[in-house]
């Protein structure tokens, strides 16, 4: 008796064949998510190149959600400023003071923002010394950033208040 020797090979030959057919999405992606609208829900990844669109009509879907762009910084060189920023006490319990030597009527202000980015106030910075109260804001730590007149951030000061 003789046993049938082709038909494993036949199901290995099968097997082989059928998982060199398959395909799974594999990608390192930056981010992703869901977006959820009234016309339904797609998931996300940023990281992917796009390859395929389906339009409906309400918009457009493109399966894998980054679109290769680059960015490019056009215009002339802005001289830097010439002054020295401190602020101080650090950490405060009620005002804070912004510190300018070499203080020459440079046009700046300051922007008081929370861990979140919220920005909880701002102001004009005209004299050497500039005083932020900050009595009315909770213990935590602030960001101040202080910007020229074209709003381009000076400096920033990372703020614990007590």
């Amino acid at each position: 008796m003789t046993k049938n020797k082709s038909r494993p090979i036949a199901l290995l030959a099968a097997g082989l064949l059928w998982a060199s057919f398959a395909q799974a999405q594999e990608s390192t992606n930056a981010s992703g998510g869901d977006a959820t609208g009234s016309g339904g829900t797609v998931a996300y990844s940023v990281g992917q190149v796009v390859y395929t669109s389906n339009t409906g009509s309400s918009g457009t879907v493109d399966q894998g959600v980054q679109h290769a762009y680059e960015i490019f910084t056009v215009g002339i060189k802005e001289t830097a400023l010439n002054i020295s920023l401190t602020a101080f006490p650090n950490p405060t319990m009620d005002n804070l003071t912004l510190q300018i030597s070499d203080y020459n009527n440079e046009k700046l202000s300051y922007q008081l923002f929370d861990m979140q980015g919220k920005q909880l106030s701002n102001g004009q910075i005209v004299a050497q010394q500039t005083q932020i109260n900050m009595n009315s804001l909770p213990p935590a730590t602030y960001f101040i950033n202080v910007v020229n007149q074209k709003n381009k951030k000076v400096q920033s000061f990372k703020i614990i208040k007590n």
